[in-house]
C-alpha cells in the first residue's frame, strides 16, 4: 500500500478572514522554512512505503518560485521512494498564475493543479477577503490549460451570508464551461479564531439556515452530477475515477500519510502526530535535529472504527462490509443492524452487494449518518 505525503507551505501574501488553516505573511522566511523542510525530510527517511502522492498545500504554495518548488521536489526525490505514476499536486492562488508561472510549475514536476477560485461572483470574493477579482480566476484556469495542464481542480465556496441559490449556480455555470477534471465545493464554516468568526460571535454576520444550506448541497449535487460528474465524496466531484483525488481518498481510508512542514499532520498504524503551528519554533526544532512534532496520540480500537465509519459515510463509496469487519473486528450488520434499518427506512443509506453506501441525502448529513 503506496504512502501519502503532504507538504505544508504556510506562506500567503494575505490572510483570508475565513481561514483558519496555518499561514503567515512572512514571506521573507521562505528561504529558511525551505532549508528547514529538507532537513526535516531526513528525519523520516526510509520509515514509510513508498510514496504515490504529493501534496503540495497551505498557505498559498504557488507564492514559491518554481525553482523553489523544484528544489523541494528534488529534495524528496532524493530522500524517499516513490512510485512511477506519482501525483503530484499543487494550490494555487489564481492572481499568482500568470503564463509563465503556470508554465514554470508544469516544467517543475507539478501534474495536479487545484485553483483557489472560490467564487465567479466579485462580490462573494470581496467578503471573503480574496485577492483576485472573477476574471483573474478565468484567466488563470486558461493559463493552466495552455502550460500544459490535463488535471485541472477549482475549489468553490457556497452558503456565504446574502449569497442567494440563483448566484451559486452561475458559479457553476461558469465553472463547468471551462470543464474542470475536479470540483471541491466547500460550505462555508468559520472558526471564532477567525476575524469573520468573530463577526458571527458579535452577530454582525448570519449564516444560511440549515434547511437552506440543505438546498445548497442538494442543487450542488445534482447540477454536478447531472453535468456528468462523479460525487464520490461530500464536497468532492470528479469527471471520471481517474481524476479523483488520489492523496484525499488516503485521508479518508486510513492509508499512512506524512505530513511535513509547520501544522502538518501524519498518521500511521494508529498513531497520529502533528507538528508545530508556528514557523519560527518548527524552524528552531528542525535545525536543532529535532522531530518539530508539537501532539501526537494513539488511537485505541474504538477510535479508530469510529473514524472508519464517519469517514466512510462521507464518501459515496460507502464501507465494503466484509473488509471492514477483517479490518476492524466489527461486523457493523450484526452490531448495527437496529440503526442501520432505521436510516433504510429513511432513505439516508443503502446496504447492496455487501457494501453500505450514503445517499445523496445521506451525504448531506453525513455527520449525523456516521453516528449509529
Amino acid at each position: 500500500m503506496s504512502s501519502g505525503l503532504y507538504i505544508h507551505i504556510p506562506f500567503c501574501r494575505t490572510k483570508c478572514p475565513y481561514c483558519d488553516f496555518y499561514s503567515v505573511t512572512q514571506t521573507e522566511k521562505m528561504p529558511l522554512f525551505i532549508a528547514s523542510l529538507i532537513r526535516e525530510m531526513k528525519l523520516y527517511r526510509g520509515l514509510f512505503a513508498p510514496f504515490d502522492t504529493i501534496y503540495l498545500g497551505g498557505g498559498t504554495p504557488s507564492l514559491l518560485s518554481s525553482d523553489q518548488i523544484k528544489t523541494i521536489l528534488d529534495a524528496l526525490r532524493k530522500t524517499f521512494s516513490f512510485a512511477p505514476d506519482t501525483e503530484i499536486a499543487c494550490e494555487a492562488n489564481p492572481g499568482d498564475l500568470t503564463p509563465e508561472a503556470a508554465t514554470a510549475l508544469r516544467a517543475a514536476g507539478i501534474n495536479r493543479i487545484t485553483i483557489g477560485v472560490q467564487s465567479f461572483d466579485d462580490r462573494v470574493l470581496a467578503f471573503l477577503g480574496r485577492r483576485h477579482k472573477a476574471s483573474e480566476a478565468i484567466a488563470a484556469i486558461k493559463n493552466t490549460r495552455e502550460a500544459g495542464f490535463a488535471n485541472v481542480g477549482l475549489d468553490l465556496i457556497y452558503g456565504v451570508p446574502g449569497q442567494e441559490i440563483g448566484r451559486w449556480l452561475e458559479t457553476l455555470k461558469t465553472a463547468l464551461s471551462f470543464v474542470p477534471e475536479h470540483l471541491s465545493c466547500y460550505q462555508l464554516t468559520l472558526e471564532l479564531s477567525t476575524p469573520l468568526g468573530s463577526r458571527l460571535q458579535r452577530g454582525e454576520l448570519i449564516l444560511p439556515h440549515d434547511t437552506l444550506l440543505h438546498e445548497f448541497f442538494t442543487h450542488t449535487s445534482e447540477t454536478l452530477e447531472g453535468a456528468g460528474y462523479i460525487h464520490y465524496e461530500v464536497s468532492n466531484f470528479a469527471r471520471g475515477y481517474d481524476w479523483m483525488s488520489r492523496h484525499n481518498r488516503k485521508y479518508w481510508n486510513h492509508t499512512p500519510y506524512l505530513g511535513l512542514g509547520p501544522a502538518a499532520h501524519s498518521f500511521a498504524g494508529r498513531r497520529r502526530w502533528w507538528n508545530h503551528r508556528s514557523l519560527d519554533r518548527y524552524i528552531g526544532m528542525v535545525n536543532a535535529g529535532l522531530p518539530p512534532i508539537g501532539g501526537t496520540e494513539i488511537l485505541t480500537r474504538e477510535q479508530v472504527l469510529l473514524e472508519a465509519l464517519y469517514l466512510g459515510m462521507r464518501t459515496r463509496e460507502g464501507i465494503d462490509l466484509e473488509r471492514f469487519a477483517e479490518r476492524y473486528g466489527c461486523d457493523l450488520i450484526t452490531e448495527k443492524g437496529t440503526a442501520l434499518r432505521a436510516l433504510q427506512e429513511q432513505g439516508l443509506i443503502t446496504i447492496q452487494d455487501g457494501r453500505l453506501r450514503p445517499t445523496r441525502a445521506g451525504l448531506a448529513v453525513s455527520d449525523s449518518v456516521s453516528v449509529i
